[in-house]
């Protein structure tokens, strides 16, 4: 009588979402890359990198999404959210593009333009200024099309690389075990015990300022969230059967972390990444507005707002208020979207 050959399970022999991975994977990878190009001024032009950024990030979306759509726009909310997000990243992205005044060139400011109100014009009446200028004569509704731009790229830069560390430390603290894990918890206990303002404010100013190294210290200050939430989830899909029969029948540990424990932890990943999103973008706007962020050269919403702070009570309200509006809007509306994709990829919040 020869012996059966055991069977795995459904969730180890087959896969029917596998070419959605492979098209997510795709996006993320075209994503990831025109993010890098545009940050880093080489590659493809510039209009090229933005177009495939923008259609990567609504591929993303939609797959993400996908057979969910009715639970997701389940409110007015998640349209309001929804629209509000796409628009301003859109704004971003073609920021270039859109805004009237380039305002971190020299040559296209005049100091004779400085501290007027808003729908005022220029000394040659060439342009109008519908926000109003600060006191550079730089036009604000310009500045705070830049300051989205790069404040989304920083924080969406730093995310990324710290989702990346947070991954690798978390899924091998729960697939190791015993003292690797606890050394590597404690280390994690230790870096989230401290508030994360403190500790990127210490990092600038060992590091200086400059938009490489205030990603750098957004990666730092934010790797440890993702570690503790992966390895919490790895831990639960770990104890499951499905992992036990894989393990029974031999396969590489490799094929067990990246077939099955990963894919399982995206869920959970996506929805700390919305919120990690728009808390490091008030990180980065908070040590801009110290003055320790990015250079007083760059466009960011937190240094749009100090340089106009000074001129509150006197009346000149504009130079402040509009970027304020515009980062309250940003942060909202990553909230609010990242509150449903909660609602939606949790199958314990279903009702």
């Amino acid at each position: 009588m020869s012996a059966s050959t055991p069977s795995l399970p459904e969730a180890v022999t087959t896969d029917p979402n596998r070419p959605w991975r492979i098209a997510a994977r795709v996006a993320g990878l075209a994503v990831a890359a025109a993010l890098a190009m545009l940050l880093s001024g080489v590659g493809l032009p510039p209009i090229v990198s933005r177009i495939i950024l923008l259609v990567g990030l609504v591929v993303l979306a939609a797959l993400l999404l996908r057979g969910k759509y009715a639970k997701f726009f389940s409110g007015p909310s998640a349209y309001v959210a929804t629209a509000s997000l796409l628009l301003l990243v859109v704004l971003a992205i073609f920021a270039t593009e859109l805004a009237p005044q380039n305002p971190y060139d020299l040559r296209q400011l005049d100091i004779m333009d400085g501290r007027q109100p808003p729908g005022s014009t220029n000394f040659d009446r060439s342009m109008t200024f519908h926000l109003g200028t600060d006191e550079q004569g730089r036009d604000i509704l310009s500045g705070i099309l830049y300051g989205l731009r790069v404040s989304l790229s920083v924080s969406i830069a730093a995310t990324l690389a710290a989702m990346a560390i947070g991954v690798v430390v978390g899924i091998y603290a729960a697939w190791a075990g015993g003292r690797i894990e606890a050394i590597l918890m404690r280390i994690v206990d230790f870096q989230l015990s401290f508030p994360s303002i403190l500790v990127a404010l210490m990092l600038m100013a060992a590091f200086g300022r400059g938009l490489d190294k205030i990603v750098i210290a957004l990666i730092i200050v934010q790797w440890a969230y993702y570690a503790r939430t992966v390895r919490g989830t790895a831990l639960s899909e770990a104890r499951k059967e499905y992992i036990d029969a894989a393990r029974g029948l031999g396969l590489p540990s490799w094929r067990i972390i990246f077939g099955h424990l990963l894919p399982n932890c995206i869920p959970p990943l996506i929805v700390i990444s919305t919120v990690q999103v728009a808390n490091t973008i008030v990180l980065e706007s908070s040590l801009s507005f110290l003055g320790v962020g990015v250079p007083i050269t760059q466009p960011s919403l937190g240094l749009l707002i100090a340089n106009g702070y000074g001129y509150m009570l006197s009346g000149q309200y504009w130079m402040s208020m509009y970027p304020g509006v515009a980062l309250l809007a940003i942060v909202a509306s990553i909230n609010m979207v990242g509150d449903r994709l909660r609602d939606t990829l949790n199958p314990r919040l279903t009702r």
